[in-house]
């Protein structure tokens, strides 16, 4: 122990200790609690492209109600379905990953307000009564009650740096919630509408399953009269089988989406039905706003930076082992024979103190723990910067494939008509007596796949427009960056 560790402990003994040098000590207190040994993070900006490469020109939105619905989060209101507007309410209501990410944000907060209390004095109570003798003894009693206050002010801001921390980490937390509730939104609206593609798919099924029957009579009855060989009986039928069985397998995916939706709603897939309804083929036009913003609408970006400010405070919390703790104590009590004595307070104790520890070695214990705090911030802040790019290159991607599936979508569109055009002419040509059978049943593979591909062209542009709008955050915004603006990250922050 130094000559100042000695004169410290000899000042704030109890025994000795003065009225004066208490408020003294306790006005120093408060004023080193004002301290913070975290490091100010640097908030260099990182490279953000000031538009987006597959963007097309921005043309605004079709009506002020759409721009209303994306500015509030209710992005599937773009979609004008009412019945995906039902589903999705329930969403919040049932959604079981959505329960457990309210649950960690509840106990974020709980933990916040754990850590709050350390700013706050502890007081305690204690009352006892005891009997005691012997054969040889008199019985005697002794009681007594204590009250006691004690109270570690936050010298270097320990307390103060934990708080931050665990701030940063409920609004961590929050923007995971939100990345979870937008996660089950789109999941919800990625099953449904493949399951209303799929009804469509089912409708079209039907259709070329009445034709190919009436086909394969038209064949039959050519061949009993002796026109065309047996053959293009086999083929008709072929041909009409395959599509049934086409049927059934989609009907089997239309189930497996109406399980998965009902997951999603938090329903068991045995009292859950969606029925079959046409389908909507909007596909919303999604704002791509610029890429800076981005870092204000993605949930899982905002809970990055929130771990950068987490971990960053961190930091002061480990610097303050380096210094002493001070803490201020006062008992009072009284003791008797019993406890109904203690009224008249016949022996009344009092003590007031404080007390300065610090320890002098631990063989580098705190020196780690600053570098490991060190670390974990720069990890940190690499996972922010990763999360920025991620961001950044998913809605590159969906932008780049609602550009191209309109492309191809127009371009399947004219070859489906094409090919129907094709069967047509194929159908009345053989029935002339021109062409065989093969060439009417590869008219009708190709007129069958050009139109399921054309289904299936039109649901992914809308998946699309979901998964766009899932990697522009939904419409939702920071809501704390009015008092704390998320600023992208330098990769190496001071130390």
């Amino acid at each position: 122990m130094n000559n100042y560790q000695k004169d410290s402990c000899s000042r704030f003994s109890v025994g000795r200790q003065r009225p004066k040098t208490l408020v003294g000590a306790v006005v120093v207190a408060c004023l080193l609690s004002a301290c913070s040994l975290a490091p100010k993070t640097a908030m260099e900006p990182m490279p953000v492209p000031l538009h987006w490469k597959n963007a097309a020109p921005a043309e605004g939105w079709v009506s002020t109600d759409e721009a209303r619905a994306w500015s509030q989060g209710q992005w599937w209101l773009l979609f004008d379905d009412p019945v995906l507007q039902g589903l999705i309410a329930r969403v919040d209501l049932n959604n079981q990953n959505l329960k457990v990410a309210a649950a960690n944000v509840a106990q974020a907060q709980a933990l916040l307000r754990q850590q709050q209390a350390e700013f706050m004095p502890q007081l305690g109570a204690q009352a006892s009564q005891q009997r005691s003798g012997g054969d040889d003894r008199a019985t005697s009693g002794a009681a007594s009650i204590n009250l006691n206050a004690s109270w570690a002010p936050d010298l270097w801001g320990r307390i103060r740096e934990a708080v931050n921390a665990q701030s940063a980490s409920v609004q961590a937390s929050e923007a995971d919630l939100a990345g979870a509730r937008l996660n089950a939104q789109a999941s919800l609206a990625e099953a449904y509408l493949a399951l209303r593609a799929t009804d469509a798919e089912i409708a079209l099924m039907d259709d070329i399953i009445a034709g190919y029957q009436r086909n394969a009579r038209i064949t039959q009855n050519r061949y009993d009269v002796g026109v065309v060989p047996r053959t293009d009986t086999f083929q008709a039928q072929s041909t009409l089988r395959n599509a049934q069985a086409t049927r059934v397998a989609l009907q089997r995916s239309r189930t497996a989406y109406e399980h998965a939706v009902a997951l999603l709603v938090g329903e068991a897939p045995a009292g859950f039905a969606v029925a079959p309804a046409p389908w909507v083929h909007t596909v919303p036009r999604v704002p791509a706003e610029l890429p800076s913003l981005l870092l204000l609408r993605r949930p899982d970006v905002a809970s990055a930076e929130r771990a950068v400010t987490a971990a960053n405070a961190q930091i002061g919390v480990a610097r303050s082992a380096y210094f002493p703790n001070l803490n201020l104590s006062a008992s009072l009590g009284a003791g008797g024979v019993h406890l109904a004595d203690l009224v008249s307070a016949p022996s009344l104790l009092w003590s007031i103190g404080l007390a300065l520890a610090q320890n002098i070695f631990d063989g580098g214990a705190r020196e780690a723990r600053v570098e490991q705090t060190l670390a974990a911030r720069d990890a940190a802040v690499a996972r922010y910067r990763q999360a920025a790019l991620t961001s950044m290159k998913e809605v590159e991607d969906q932008l780049s494939a609602l550009a191209t599936l309109a492309a191809q979508t127009e371009h399947v569109r004219a070859a489906a008509d094409a090919a129907e055009r094709i069967e047509q002419q194929q159908m009345n040509r053989y029935q002339a007596g021109l062409t065989s059978y093969t060439e009417v049943v590869q008219a009708q593979a190709s007129a069958l796949s050009a139109r399921r591909s054309l289904l299936q062209l039109q649901l992914q542009r809308q998946q699309a427009a979901v998964g766009l709008i899932q990697a522009l955050g939904g419409g939702w915004q920071v809501p704390w960056v009015v008092e704390r603006p998320i600023a992208p990250l330098s990769p190496a922050a001071p130390r």
